[in-house]
Order: C-alpha cells, then sequence, then structure tokens
C-alpha cells in the first residue's frame, strides 16, 4: 500500500519506516490545490496542519482517487469539511499527542518572557554580559490567564502548580476538577483577558475563535499584560497585537505560531528574506519571541504522531476507520 506524505521533514521520516506493509513517499513541499496532481496513484495522503485542503484542491483529489486524508496533527481547520464530506474524502487525525510537549514549552516560553532570557543569550554572543535593561519579574503571586482547558491546557496548569499562580481559566466545557487543590477560578473571557498578568492561549481555531485576540480585546487587558500562543496562530489579530506593542500596552509576546505561517514556517528564508511585513514587524521587538511552529516538536510527540497515523491508515485499510472528524 502506497501513501503519499506531504510536507515531510528529514526528523521525522524515520518514524514511518518501520510498518512494512505500508511504503510511504515523502514530498517535501505542502499540499494545495497547485500541487495536488503529485497525488495521482495514490488512495490514501498524509497532511500536517499547513497544507491547505480547501474545497479547490479536495476536489483534484477527488478526481485523482483519493479516499483517505490522514492529518499528522489534532487541528483540522485547514480542511473544508462540508467538501470532503459531498465527495466522499474521509478525513482522520491524531487527536492526541504528548499534550505535555506543548505545555511544557508553553512554559519555556513564559520564563523566557518574564526573565528575557532570549535577550541575555543574544547579548552574551556578541560578549556583552551587561545587565542593564534585563530585569524581570517573577511568577510567583502571578495571575495566569488560561484560555482553553483540554489536554494541553490542563498540563499547562498542572505545571504551574510549583509557581504559586492564581489561574484564571476560560473554557464553553469547564473541567472543574482541576480547581481541586490549587488557586484556581474559571471565569468569564473578559474577566480572564482583564485580570491577567500573562494568557496564555490554548483554545482550538473556529469561526468562533477566530481573532478571539483582537484590538476590543487588547484595549481591556492589564497593561503590560503578556501573551503566549502555542495554539493556533489565527486566534490572534496580528495588525491589532503590533499596535498593542507599539503601544505598550502588549508588554510582550511569544508566539510559536502565526495566522499567515503556512507561507514560512518550517522553511529557510535567511538568504532571500520574507515578503510579510507583519511578520517582519513581529521579529524586530525585543520583547517578542517568535519560534516557527515547534511546541510539539518532541520525539515523544513523533513517535505518538506516527503511531496512531498508522493506525489510521490500517484500521482504513481493514474497513474500520478510527479517529474520523466529520463536521
Amino acid at each position: 500500500m502506497k501513501v503519499a506524505l506531504f510536507d515531510s521533514k528529514k526528523y521525522e521520516k524515520e518514524y514511518y519506516l518501520n510498518e512494512k506493509s505500508i511504503h510511504f513517499d515523502f514530498f517535501d513541499f505542502p499540499l494545495n490545490k497547485h500541487t495536488a496532481n503529485a497525488c495521482e496513484s495514490y488512495e490514501v495522503i498524509c497532511c500536517f496542519v499547513n497544507d491547505i485542503l480547501d474545497e479547490d484542491c479536495l476536489q483534484k483529489l477527488s478526481q485523482l482517487g483519493v479516499k483517505l486524508i490522514c492529518l499528522r496533527c489534532a487541528g483540522y481547520n485547514n480542511v473544508d469539511l462540508v467538501a470532503a464530506e459531498k465527495l466522499n474524502i474521509a478525513i482522520c487525525r491524531v487527536p492526541s499527542y504528548s499534550p505535555q510537549s506543548v505545555a511544557e514549552f508553553t512554559l519555556s516560553q513564559v520564563l523566557c518572557l518574564t526573565r528575557k532570557l532570549h535577550r541575555s543569550y543574544q547579548r552574551t554572543k556578541d560578549l556583552n554580559f551587561s545587565l542593564h535593561g534585563l530585569v524581570g519579574t517573577t511568577l510567583r503571586n502571578k495571575t495566569i490567564g488560561v484560555l482553553g482547558t483540554g489536554q494541553i491546557g490542563t498540563s499547562f496548569i498542572e505545571l504551574l502548580d510549583g509557581f504559586h499562580c492564581k489561574v484564571l481559566a476560560y473554557d464553553l466545557n469547564p473541567n472543574h476538577s482541576l480547581t481541586q487543590g490549587r488557586d484556581l477560578k474559571y471565569s468569564s473571557l473578559e474577566k480572564v483577558l482583564s485580570d491577567s498578568d500573562i494568557i496564555s492561549l490554548h483554545i482550538p481555531l473556529s469561526p468562533e475563535t477566530r481573532h478571539i485576540i483582537n484590538t476590543e480585546s487588547i484595549s481591556t487587558m492589564k497593561d503590560g499584560a503578556l501573551i503566549v500562543n502555542t495554539g493556533r496562530g489565527g486566534l490572534i489579530e496580528t495588525k491589532s497585537l503590533i499596535t498593542g506593542l507599539k503601544q505598550k500596552k502588549i508588554g510582550g509576546a511569544a508566539l510559536d505560531v502565526y495566522e499567515e505561517e503556512e507561507n514560512y514556517f518550517f522553511s529557510n528564508f535567511s538568504n532571500e528574506g520574507i515578503d510579510d511585513d507583519d511578520l517582519s514587524r513581529l521579529v524586530t521587538f525585543p520583547n517578542v519571541i517568535v519560534s516557527s511552529h515547534q511546541a510539539y516538536l518532541t520525539d515523544t510527540s513523533l513517535m505518538e504522531i506516527s503511531s496512531t497515523t498508522l493506525d489510521n491508515i490500517l484500521s482504513w485499510k481493514s474497513g474500520c476507520l478510527i479517529n474520523q472528524v466529520k463536521r
């Protein structure tokens, strides 16, 4: 059985070579309507977060005989599920893979921002050992706002236990067991945004949550609040964030995702540069950390992603699709 795996990276290939009944062909470019012809002769394809599976792309895939799309990620906002259903293309995903990996990365970004580690690292590379401008802040007694208390948000909250923070959480489906034994309270979105010193985003991207961080919501935040996003780039309206940073309303941001990231993330543009003015502006702020969708990237995550993806394919082959995504 042949499977086309798109947007593949060297570091993940080894995790897909142990299943002898499946032959993977690895394509290092993303899948979209312009590259869909590469799927000829494949019934099954495997995609990642920045592959664009819109109606145009899906129609081409259907014409080429594609029957199953395996997402090797949890999110599926890049898939037109209505079109997929009409074309009878099954979609499955990896619903969970090491939420601890993302949570630990989120905490590292919080610490990096609050203690300005990224700036001190760059300074000492230039043999500048001055401490001027590196005064940080402790997390103890700070209020951390957590938007989304699914597996990743929950893991992040558990990591905060040792820092003696106050946690304000927002979720449409509260997990009240989290409030037991810790200084945590579920509140409205408005209160979480207005009362938090640090806001961490862990909610899925949907039409309702797109640009949940925007000009209006930023205006309600504490002066100097920090924003950390390891969720989805579209949760933040980039131009509003830039304005907030310029006006010093936002004290800093750590962004592992970006709403136009499919054009740049996972690739090297150090020679030719980029045309995205907003991303270019973000990386110039001394109080902004931009990483390229790295939060999930641990050996544990890669192993769990590949294992679930292989199970999804083999189950479909046997006539029983698991982890299916439906609209």
